[in-house]
This record gives C-alpha cells, structure tokens and sequence, in this order.
C-alpha cells in the first residue's frame, strides 16, 4: 500500500483553538462540477446611490438622515438584534428549556462615504481609519460594564446576507462572551496553563518556519490560510506580536494591519476577478475588566466561492449532520492565494 500522502488522502485536521476536527477530501477536486451556476453581480456603482440608507445625506428608517460625511461614519444601528435596555430575566421549564435575556449594543461602521468601493478599492489610508474607528469602538463600547464582548465583522457581497452594497461593517456588543469566542477562549487558555506559552504565538512561528500556508505578510502581521481551514479560501490574519486586543496596537501596527487587509482583499478580488464575498471578523480579548494573557489578537475570513465565481460552498449534508468537510487543502489554497497579484484585476494596465 502506497504511503500517506496529506495532498491526496483523505484525512482529518485538528482545529486547535475549537477542538474540533475537520474531514478533508484532496481527491475530490478532480471532480466534474454539474451544480448550480449563477451570474456574478455587477461589478459597477454609483458613487452615490439616492436610494441607499448609507450614503451620506440620505435618510434612514424612522426619518433618521445621516449626516454628509466625508470618512467614516458610526451609528447604532436602526435594526439591532441586541438592545441596552432588555429587561433581565429568565425562563425556564424543567432542566431542558432554558432562555436568558442578553443586552447589548450594535453599531454599523460606514467604511467611505463612496457607494461604489469595497476595502480592496479603498486606498491603505483610507483602510488605516477604518482600522482607527474599530479600536475607538473596541474601548468605547467595552468600556461599559454590562459589555463584556465586542464582536467586529463584515459580510460582504449578497450571498453572505449582506443586505446594503455600501461598503460597512458591524460591531455587535454582547453582555456575555458568545459561543465561537468562547470556545476559542478555553482552548487558548488551556494551552497556556498547560504549556506556559501563547497557543497562537506559537502556531504562527510553526507556520511561518513551513512557509506553505503564509499568503503574505508585513513587518507586524501575517495572512496565512489555517491548517484547519474548512472554507476554501478561508484565511487567518494574526499580529506577530503578542496583542490580546486592537488596544495594544501601536500606530505602526495599525498600519500594518490596513496594509494586510488591503493586500490580502485585493487576492481575494483577482482570484476570481469579481468582487469577493466573505464573512470577516475580529477576535480578541473579552471586555470583562479581567486580564487575559491567553488571547492573542487574530481575523478570520470565510469565504464561500470554490471554483469560479459561481460555484459556491455552503454546509450542507454531512456537514450540517456530522463533521466540517473540504475537498481543496489548505496548502493549495495557500499558493493560489500567494501567486496572486497585489493590483486588483481592473486596476492593471
């Protein structure tokens, strides 16, 4: 019997900041692809869009009009799933139904007052105060003492249930520390008593000494597609230095992480030459007002496009009923991503 080969056998991924494991099926790209096919969306917007509840000047629901802002914009948002004022209180039947209230605040962030751009149009300046506005949000709003996590995010493009092509994000606030972070959190910090260092810190010099998965990376952050990774391109943004949130960051390092976001973005766009959907977000240290030395600063970005930009990844099956599942390994992943150019694809001469 032939030897294991990681490019070509079927295998299983340990995730260690979930503790789950990931199935990976290399030999299914070969594959002949018969599913369904759908148009990209256009690629051409307005700068300004009257009909949009984002651009600047417009109204909102409610009657709320924004102002004319020149850069970013921040407000709460008109449709929150979290509210501050959520009375505290429980239900419960027996030792099976169980529901708690949950108070919170959340915010949309407006990258540019510029309908027709997305972070990869945008120039690193103009990303550098997007970045700006995430740490003041950060403080702002786990500075309250019934906030004790600040979950920043974007989803981009339709099919990640983006309902408003401005370029935006989210932060939601929360008054408990939700599942995934959770999740990461105990392993994090399992690791650290057990082994006295960083899980991440020492994952990223692991990655970094192997070279494979790096896409790219600055003096003050790498981009590298996990080990682990379960969407196809998905990828992990991590700071090289020790940062437990976007407090720590120094200006330098703020920069750098716009440099990286920019960078990594604009791969996404050439890889397909379309706009890129994804799903991104930060996680970093709660908000609790307790030290968390096991944190350690980090992006994920999840993206659904597989083949082509109509071929797309969903769970579904035995995902949805037995275990995460990829056909493309990480190190493809990775070299296609590397390979790519850093001009997006309608920018080249």
């Amino acid at each position: 019997m032939a030897a294991f080969d990681l490019a070509e056998h079927p295998h299983r991924r340990f995730n260690p900041l979930t503790r789950e494991w990931i199935l990976v099926s290399p030999h299914r790209t070969k594959r002949p692809w018969l599913g369904q096919v759908e148009k990209p969306a256009p690629e051409k917007r307005p700068s300004y869009d009257p009909k949009c509840y984002l651009c600047p000047g417009n109204e909102r629901a409610g009657g709320v009009r924004n102002p004319q802002y020149t850069g970013t914009f921040v407000f709460d948002n008109d449709f929150a799933a979290l509210l501050p004022d959520t009375p505290t209180g429980e239900y419960h039947q027996g030792d099976l139904l169980l529901a708690r209230s949950e108070r919170g605040i959340c915010r949309v962030v407006c990258f540019s007052p510029d309908h027709s751009l997305t972070l990869p149009q945008m120039p690193q300046e103009a990303i550098r105060k997007v970045v700006d506005v995430w740490v003041e949000q950060y403080e702002d709003l786990g500075a309250r003492p019934f906030i004790n996590y600040v979950q920043i995010f974007e989803n981009k493009g339709q099919m990640m249930g983006c309902s408003n092509p401005h370029p935006h994000g989210q932060i939601w606030s929360n008054e408990t520390i939700p599942h995934l972070p959770a999740l990461e959190q105990a392993s994090l910090q399992s690791y650290l008593e057990e082994k006295g260092h960083c899980l991440l810190c020492e994952y990223l010099a692991l990655e970094r000494s192997l070279g494979e998965r790096i896409v790219c990376e600055n003096e003050h952050f790498v981009a590298l597609v996990p080990f682990w990774a379960v969407w196809p391109y998905e990828t992990m943004v991590l700071s090289r230095r020790h940062l437990t949130s976007l407090s720590e960051l120094s200006p330098e390092e703020r920069d750098g992480l716009a440099n990286i976001i920019k960078r990594l973005t604009t791969r996404y766009d050439n890889l397909f030459e379309t706009s890129f959907p994804y799903s991104m977000g930060f996680h970093q240290a709660p908000t609790d007002g307790q030290p968390h030395p096991e944190w350690h600063l980090h992006m994920h970005f999840y993206p659904p496009l597989l083949r082509s930009a109509t071929v797309k990844k969903f769970m579904v099956g035995y995902e949805m009923l037995a275990n995460p599942q990829r056909d493309l390994t990480a190190e493809a992943a990775a070299e296609r991503l590397r390979n790519l150019s850093e001009v997006r694809f309608d920018q080249r001469e």
